[in-house]
């Protein structure tokens, strides 16, 4: 079904895949800052508030720069910033569509709590506030939806954290440095490669039929949580995720008090990059839990540092996931349900 033009057509009508063998090129496209002056006061903090497909960039970024980064870094999925957030947190409010009324209520906060402040979106709301308070803009092309926008995100968020001193552009270079690999990579996914040699494909037929469940190293986190988003918008399929070693001292037990067949399909994460002990934790648990849960499919990422296997990895999950979709005869592309939600929310807006 997967090599299937006239199928893979029909199910994908708006042109998920397209968009996911496009995805390489936003990691070397400048985001231009608006506003980019500021006070040059001290900041001893970074909050970024935003939800779903706009935290992923930042939840990337937290792990990334944590050994660059002069100051601590948080991210905020919620409608309250936190208490120390004040004169020197430096809050980031990133929402695609600018409308996410989570990061708007972080927004109007850190704006009545006098922060430094910033944004990333591509208009709405967020925008319209950042105009009328002279604040700094990282604005996203329109081209895409959050999830897949998650490599503009990030983009944007270097480029903020340049903006601010607090990052060097050697990171922008790295991405810029990563971008003809990736299209290399990502060329090997593309939907007139023959499953037998398309990996997203063969992930795909994996997965097709069963509730996922990513694991991944503290290092590749960020990855499996993004693995999760993209089955649920992608393939309107039921997805779990958690981390090595967190999950060694609790999730490991509930994998042994059923029957191994279980409707579920377990995905390993592997980065070489990851603690050794980490590692060694992943083939322990695939050998002590032998029998008791279905046996883990091994992705072994690849990249030679931390940002090349996070971005490989990410677009990856776009591909798989969407040939999930096509399988599960499903839009990859439509959220209804989820802007029906948000409508819904409207009648009782939430204001701070």
């Amino acid at each position: 079904m997967l090599d299937d033009a006239k199928i893979i057509k029909q199910r994908d009508r708006l042109g998920a895949l397209d968009v996911a063998a496009r995805l390489h090129k936003q990691i070397s496209r400048e985001i231009p800052v608006v506003n980019e002056e500021h006070d040059q006061r001290e900041l001893r903090q970074i909050v970024v508030a935003g939800m779903g497909g706009s935290a992923l960039a930042a939840d990337a970024a937290k792990v990334l720069l944590r050994d660059s980064l002069p100051i601590p870094f948080e991210v905020v999925k919620d409608y309250d910033l936190p208490a120390y957030a004040g004169e020197h947190t430096l809050v980031i409010a990133s929402s695609h569509s600018g409308n996410t009324e989570e990061t708007l209520s972080c927004l109007r906060q850190a704006i009545k709590r006098g922060c430094q402040i910033a944004a990333i979106a591509t208009g709405g709301e967020v925008e319209r506030i950042a105009k009328q308070h002279q604040i700094a803009v990282a604005h996203l092309p329109n081209d895409t939806q959050p999830r897949m926008g998650m490599l503009y995100n990030l983009r944007g968020l270097f480029t903020l954290l340049y903006t601010f001193g607090l990052l060097s552009s050697g990171w922008l270079k790295q991405l810029d440095d990563a971008e003809p690999w990736l299209a290399r990579e990502s060329s090997l996914w593309a939907k007139d490669v023959p499953t037998e040699r398309n990996y997203a494909k063969q992930l795909a037929l994996i997965a097709v039929g069963k509730t996922p469940v990513f694991y991944a190293g503290s290092l590749m986190a960020p990855v499996a949580y993004k693995w999760k988003i993209s089955w649920n918008e992608n393939s309107k399929n039921a997805a779990f995720w958690n981390y090595l070693p967190e999950f060694s001292h609790n999730e490991f037990l509930g994998w042994t008090s059923h029957p191994v067949e279980k409707p579920f399909a377990v995905f390993d994460l592997i980065s070489e990059l990851e603690h050794p002990r980490t590692l060694k934790r992943f083939s322990l648990t695939d050998r002590m839990l032998s029998g008791k849960r279905p046996k883990s499919t091994v992705v072994p990422i690849s990249g030679k540092t931390a940002l090349e296997q996070m971005l490989w990895a990410s677009i990856l999950a776009d591909f798989a996931s969407i040939y999930v979709a096509i399988l599960n005869n499903v839009d990859p592309t439509q959220v209804n349900l989820i802007e029906k939600f948000k409508k819904l929310l409207t009648n009782k807006p939430v204001s701070r």
